[in-house]
């Protein structure tokens, strides 16, 4: 399968919440594209310190001239460059206006201040790379 005729992306956003009515609609809730941790005190440190942080990543792909069985897969990749493991959900694609809804629930700890960034593949096609940004600031 190529990115040239499909699959397209409808939308890959991060949010809080989503909700999924009866026909399979989406509603996505607190869309986000960044987390700013503080630590307050004279004794905060100087570096980020490690952030557990839990998000939902909504990937919708339109099949466009695809049709079978697919992977969409999302890989992290830090601000240094290096990859995390990969998440991946097997679809099946029916062509045309046809499409599917993934929601990838990523609990991940954000050790580092910076640009992450989040590939999004399908059969080990890039289809679109997502952006979260960590930010870390020192309050008295």
């Amino acid at each position: 399968m190529t990115s040239e005729g499909g699959p397209y992306v409808q939308v890959a956003a991060f949010c809080d919440y989503v909700l999924e009515d009866k026909q399979g609609s989406l509603s996505l809730i607190r869309l986000i594209d960044t987390l700013t941790h503080t630590e307050r005190g004279p004794n905060a440190p100087r570096d980020m310190p490690s952030v557990p942080y839990a998000l939902k990543l909504v990937v919708s792909v339109k099949s466009g001239r695809a049709r079978g069985r697919t992977e969409v897969k999302v890989v992290p990749e830090l601000p240094s460059g290096e990859n995390k493991e990969p998440l991946a959900v097997t679809v099946h694609l029916e062509g045309e206006d046809r499409g599917q809804n993934v929601i990838f629930n990523i609990n991940m700890t954000f050790t580092l201040e910076g640009l992450y960034w989040f590939n999004v593949y399908c059969d080990d096609v890039l289809l679109t790379r997502v952006p979260f940004r960590a930010k870390y600031m020192r309050a008295p």
